[in-house]
């Protein structure tokens, strides 16, 4: 289960990632924003993970 977690972790801040260049890139800032949003819950799941792990052990 964590694995699976921290897999969606990477691939929302991936996803984000590329949604923040693309809407730089054609300027739309709304598109920008989503990417930005998408990399935090990204972080955000990530961040959750690794504390779990830590208390896990």
């Amino acid at each position: 289960m964590a694995r699976e977690q921290k897999a969606k972790a990477k691939v929302e801040q991936a996803k984000g990632k590329a949604k923040e260049a693309a809407g730089r890139t054609v300027g739309n800032e709304r598109l920008t924003a989503e990417g930005r949003a998408e990399q935090m819950k990204g972080d955000a799941r990530q961040a959750k993970e690794k504390t779990k792990d830590v208390f896990k052990d």
